[in-house]
């Protein structure tokens, strides 16, 4: 979201049914033949008839080593809405997670609403996870260990990895032999009716405004749908079932907020929640503002200090 404009989504209507985005974000080319980047990447088509893609990557040096890397499957940001796999914020985050992490990032270049509404996005996260124990792809047949596996996302990300690990659990008998051993939701984009107190204390946030929200979720979330829906809101619903997929995989779930997001109480609140589910779940709250390490590089290394702890 645009800090110039707290009241709007930054995305207009035409009458030809198309959507028009007010906002511009650079874009990085991957990099797959460089002889001095310490990681490389590269674009893959998953899917020809929803035209999603993802970009790969690896660190360089692992292509001496033959070192089995995990894999994090990481979905970027943008209110569902706006940015791709190709943002340079995002490519640049990758590509650092990728090199302190050693690990193999499989950004997810996902479908946007307006034009394709949740669940399109979590649908095409799951048909990533289908693509990648078929595919030829030589980084991912020679260096990636599918038996520790990582769904990550930030904000609406983070909600995304939520979601797609909801449904992973529920369909784990056939993504073999993709193991998935816990979910990392990076300052996650939810929502709900009734206001939260941190909502209300920082309504005109700059980043994130109360009023940029609402007019997100609009857009977002099926139509004639509210902000109680499950997709917007993870304390509604009965999940039970669920909850017991996950204990039986005995995965773990780490949920990472920062104080200064209108959010967080959202996030400690789902963090609660799976708490009491049995679940497995970590928190790292701290100082900050939605999307801090994306928006300011030189504080991610704090963030991959507490990723590797949770990876390994």
């Amino acid at each position: 979201m645009s800090s110039n404009d707290q009241h709007k989504p930054n995305i207009i209507s035409n009458q030809d049914g198309s959507y028009t985005r007010l906002l511009n974000f650079p874009s990085t080319e991957p990099d797959s033949m460089s002889a001095t980047n310490p990681v490389l990447s590269k674009d893959i088509p998953v899917n020809p008839k929803t035209q999603t893609m993802v970009r790969l990557f690896l660190p360089r040096k692992v292509l001496d080593s033959k070192t089995k890397l995990p894999i994090i499957f990481y979905y970027h940001g943008g209110a569902f809405l706006f940015l791709s796999a190709t943002t340079t914020v995002f490519h640049e985050f990758c590509s650092n997670m990728a090199l302190e992490l050693q690990a193999i990032v499989v950004s997810v270049d996902y479908r946007l609403a307006p034009e394709h509404r949740l669940p399109a996005a979590y649908e095409d996260a799951i048909d990533v996870l289908h693509w990648i124990k078929t595919t030829e792809e030589k980084w991912v047949r020679e260096f990636a260990d599918f038996c520790s596996c990582f769904l990550m996302g930030t904000s609406s990300g983070g909600n995304l990895a939520y979601y797609a690990g909801l449904r992973a659990s529920e369909v784990s008998d056939h993504l073999g032999p993709v193991k998935i051993k816990g979910l990392i939701l990076h300052h996650p984009f939810f929502g709900g009716s009734e206001r939260t107190g941190s909502e209300l204390k920082m309504e005109h946030d700059p980043v994130l405004s109360l009023r940029t929200c609402d007019e997100a979720w609009k857009l977002v979330l099926p139509i004639g749908a509210d902000r109680d829906h499950e997709y917007c809101n993870p304390t509604v619903g009965d999940t039970a079932d669920i909850w017991e997929a996950m204990r039986a995989m005995s995965w773990r779930v780490l949920v990472v907020g920062c104080y200064g997001d209108p959010l967080i109480d959202r996030q400690m609140g789902l963090a609660k929640m799976l708490e009491e589910k049995g679940v497995r779940t970590v928190t790292h709250f701290g100082d900050g503002c939605h999307g801090m390490e994306i928006t300011y590089p030189s504080k991610a290394p704090n963030l991959f200090f507490v990723l590797k702890n949770f990876l390994y």
